[in-house]
């Protein structure tokens, strides 16, 4: 028997949303998750989109029912807002986040500089710039992102809270504390879940984090996921699904809960 699931935390595009096949959506996967939070569980989204982005994702894909918690960028954490908003920052952990990033930019400006000259001169990568300053890149190709992602693990080694979070051609530039597992495990501290009750579900590089055994007893992924994902959620003991996408998470789910119905 496994411990009851408290918490979910669940990546969105790859895993609960396919943008490869038909349907977007896995009925039976969204039914399940429904009825976990009717017996009192708690679903987190976890995404490397930011708020906007994942309310448009959202609509767009018509989801039947909504998150009680969102985790974005790979590092903040928001609940429901209380005053009319829509979401609203958890604690102070954001606040915490912007400001040690802010001084990693500004400290490791000669090693990004570095970077941004290799992917300049010798990449067709496309830089992606916000407020702040440099925020990630688009690759051309995951042959590419490979060349891209070598050349700065050599150059990090100068600094190295410089990190990055990888999704297929996509990299985002971070502070090497912050990322999905790591703004998981702040919303379970928040919540006071432990561990062994926390489910969480990826399928790429940036999702590891959270799957590698060391925030969510429940480590799981759909058939779907790049080879690394799946060696460590069975490093972790986790479950590997036979189905893709939210069919595979329905189905980790199952596994996870005895594979029994929660409503009567």
């Amino acid at each position: 028997m496994h411990p009851p699931i408290q918490l979910l935390s669940i990546d969105f595009d790859g895993t609960l949303v396919s943008r490869a096949s038909e349907p977007v959506l896995d009925t039976q996967c969204m039914e399940l998750i429904r009825e976990l939070q009717e017996t009192g569980a708690i679903w987190a989204i976890n995404t490397g989109r930011s708020v906007d982005l994942l309310e448009s994702g959202l609509a767009d894909f018509a989801f039947p029912i909504r998150p009680d918690f969102i985790l974005t960028t790979e590092r903040d954490v928001f609940r429901p807002g209380r005053n009319g908003d829509i979401w609203e920052p958890f604690g102070d952990w954001n606040e915490r986040c912007a400001r040690d990033h802010a001084e990693l930019f500004s400290s490791a400006h000669s090693v990004i500089a570095e970077v941004v000259d290799f992917l300049i001169q010798k990449t067709e990568a496309r830089l992606i710039y916000n407020s702040e300053g440099l925020e990630g890149l688009v690759a051309q190709s995951d042959e590419e992102m490979e060349r891209i992602t070598e050349f700065i693990e050599q150059t990090r080694a100068e600094h190295p809270k410089l990190d990055y979070q990888r999704n297929t051609v996509y990299l985002r530039f971070c502070h090497t504390d912050y990322h999905k597992g790591a703004a998981l495990a702040e919303l379970a501290r928040l919540l006071e879940v432990p561990r062994d009750n926390i489910f969480a579900s990826g399928d790429h590089h940036n999702d590891i984090s959270m799957l590698d055994g060391r925030v969510a007893g429940m480590p799981s992924c759909p058939a779907n996921a790049i080879p690394e994902v799946q060696d460590a959620v069975r490093n972790a003991g986790g479950y590997v699904a036979r189905k893709d996408y939210g069919a595979g998470v329905h189905e980790a789910l199952l596994h996870f809960t005895n594979g029994k119905s929660l409503t009567v």
